[in-house]
């Protein structure tokens, strides 16, 4: 999914078109990776001094309806980032920076010799560490801190 996509999807299916809505398609679009409603809050107080959290997790919540963005949680806190709607896959997690990378490999394919019996109607694997940018950059911070840090 990308933002053409998203407010194609969104006029679709009667959806009025909105510069908030936008522009927060326009963040997930330039970040790649996963975002908090309260990133995305912080990202569009310049823009729009107003907006509320409520006004942002009901848009958010609105794209996951729509499968325009998935989700996922992190430390308890709902994060987000646009539908992947290519082929099955997985995916690693900065804790950092929220990037996700691809994996192509699935568990499941080694359930039915598990159990034969379980019927399974979904599942989700996402791994979570550190992406080499921000091991480095973290690494370099070490020499002040002990360890590295999940992203705030």
């Amino acid at each position: 999914m990308n933002k053409t996509e998203a407010m194609d999807l969104l006029k679709n299916k009667g959806y009025k078109h909105t510069d908030k809505r936008e522009d927060i398609l326009d963040l997930f679009e330039q970040k790649g990776g996963y975002l908090s409603a309260k990133e995305v809050q912080l990202a569009l107080k310049d823009s729009y001094p107003g907006i509320s959290f409520d006004t942002v997790y009901r848009n958010l919540s609105l794209f996951r309806e729509l499968m325009i963005l998935e989700e996922t949680e992190l430390d308890g806190e709902k994060i987000y980032q646009f539908h992947c709607t290519e082929h099955h896959h997985h995916h690693l997690i900065c804790l950092n920076c929220g990037k996700t990378r691809t994996v192509d490999v699935c568990p499941m394919q080694d359930l039915s010799q598990i159990d034969p019996e379980f019927q399974v109607t979904g599942h989700k694997f996402e791994i979570y560490g550190y992406c080499k940018a921000c091991q480095k950059k973290l690494s370099g911070e070490q020499s002040h801190e002990s360890t590295l840090r999940p992203r705030a």
